[in-house]
């Protein structure tokens, strides 16, 4: 299960990266997502 979502979200993040600052944002909100279900 961790790993289909581990690669969900690398798909998301690869399709939604424009550019620079975009990967930036991704990697920020993947790390608040990550966050946010570790405290669950």
């Amino acid at each position: 299960m961790k790993k289909v979502f581990a690669l969900s979200l690398i798909a998301v993040l690869l399709a939604g990266c424009n550019t620079i600052s975009g990967i930036g944002r991704d990697v920020q909100r993947a790390g608040q997502i990550v966050t946010g279900a570790g405290g669950k």
